[in-house]
């Protein structure tokens, strides 16, 4: 829906109104990068001197550092904890010993990079709101981390207002459920204009919430293609591991990433290593959960989703996405990262990815699909497995498509055998050098380390 439809407006009107004729609720704005567009809601729709005491920009930076203390990125979850600090300690010291007994502080908070003029930046933000549920009562409080999709500065000011007051509505008054605070999160705006990637709660009105299962949620409500979970499995800014780091991306079937993921990944990454690209950065392991591709329980339960993924994160950066297409994903990460980019495939999921129907979307099938995933410095590494292996993953052997050696229990993409037309393509891609197998001697030591 368009931000300038009048049902948005009443809307969005009538949520803001809604707020500020309620006497309890009383608080601070402090926005900066977008304009003050969500304390501009509650200062146009009326009664506004029972909501807000005091908005802010501290656009300076000198100004900003003399506030809330220098040393982050003004667009970073630091800067906006440190500005959400300062404005609910300074709110309270103000105003708790005068009408702390029948008010419900909060402080709203953004920190936001709009569209340049070139549109070369990155279109990002952070909001987070600090509440009260009771006077008197400990806060609680809501980060988000955002990237905008509209293509003006002006239109993104627009869906930072929507969203700011949306926020603001539901945690007061749609808190109960992951899937109504959601549905009232994302009013009036569509995953075209905004996409949502952090959302994290705390406080004692959220002591029972898991934010990992909000995140899945509003992954799979559509607010969102792409969740990143570091190390400890926690939802990150995607842009804190994979900013200007070469990837290596292996790709796991119903959320399991193969019969020996940290050797294949030791492998590829010697193979990166070997082709001599300069980079002053370790290469990252990721393994990328589809949410497409899941089987069982896992299709529709986010606990057990969680759970696959705390395994996973074990052995890299999980990237978890329901983009139905290997180049998104590709495009996606290019987002953040113009270095080196490998992918490993096990020989059964390459088989797979030569199929005709994996790419019944696209109109140039299988020549379109791999145009795109290879257009910039992508390769695909084919890892080897044994014969049992493949035929577990397939549910049978590929017979005329692979041939078996004697003396060898493994395969390897040297054994694959494409059929025309795609036996031409398949040659090109290992001639350019695009597709290319882990070395017998990388096979060798990768499928000893298999029990």
């Amino acid at each position: 829906m368009s931000s300038s439809t009048p049902q948005q407006s009443t809307d969005i009107h009538a949520k803001a109104l809604a707020i500020n004729l309620e006497a309890s609720f009383y608080g601070t704005f402090a926005e900066i990068g977008a304009g003050q567009e969500v304390a501009r809601w509650f200062l146009s729709v009326g009664a506004a001197s029972g909501t807000v005491a005091q908005a802010i920009s501290a656009y300076d930076k000198t100004v900003s550092d003399d506030t809330y203390g220098a040393g982050t990125r003004y667009v970073s979850k630091e800067r906006l904890l440190a500005m959400l600090d300062h404005e609910y300690q300074l709110l309270l010291a103000r105003l708790a010993k005068d009408r702390g007994d029948r008010t419900r502080f909060f402080v709203f908070a953004d920190t936001v990079a709009t569209r340049n003029y070139q549109g070369t930046n990155e279109q990002h933000g952070w909001l987070g709101f600090r509440f009260q549920a009771e006077p008197g009562a400990e806060p609680n409080q809501i980060l988000l981390h955002i990237n905008l999709g509209d293509s003006t500065a002006q239109l993104q000011q627009q869906a930072i207002g929507t969203l700011g007051v949306n926020l603001i509505y539901a945690s007061y008054h749609q808190r109960s459920s992951p899937s109504a605070f959601l549905a009232g999160l994302f009013d009036d705006l569509s995953i075209e204009r905004l996409e949502i990637d952090v959302l994290e709660l705390s406080g004692p009105v959220f002591a029972a919430a898991d934010s990992r299962l909000w995140c899945l949620d509003l992954l799979r409500a559509g607010m969102s293609h792409v969740l990143v979970f570091d190390s400890e499995a926690q939802v990150v800014e995607p842009a804190t591991p994979l900013r200007k780091r070469p990837l290596i991306v292996q790709r796991t079937l119903s959320g399991h990433p193969g019969p020996s993921a940290p050797e294949s990944f030791q492998a590829a990454r010697q193979k990166l290593m070997a082709e001599g690209i300069a980079s002053d950065r370790e290469p990252l392991a990721i393994l990328e959960v589809n949410t497409q591709n899941l089987e069982g329980l896992a299709a529709s339960d986010n606990a057990e989703l969680l759970a696959i993924i705390e395994q996973l994160a074990a052995l890299g950066t999980v990237v978890v996405t329901d983009h139905p297409e290997g180049f998104q994903v590709i495009n996606y990460l290019r987002r953040y990262t113009a270095a080196p980019i490998r992918v490993v495939l096990w020989i059964s999921m390459f088989l797979l990815l030569m199929e005709e129907r994996v790419y019944q979307s696209l109109p140039g099938a299988v020549l379109e699909g791999f145009g795109r995933l290879l257009s910039t410095d992508v390769t695909i590494y084919v890892a080897p497995m044994r014969k049992e292996q493949l035929v577990a993953a397939l549910g049978g052997f590929p017979e005329g498509l692979l041939r078996e050696s004697s003396g060898r229990d493994f395969l390897t993409l040297d054994d694959f055998l494409p059929k025309p037309p795609l036996d031409h393509l398949f040659r090109y891609l290992r001639a350019a050098g695009r597709i290319v197998p882990l070395e017998e001697t990388q096979a060798v030591a990768l499928q000893g380390n298999v029990s």
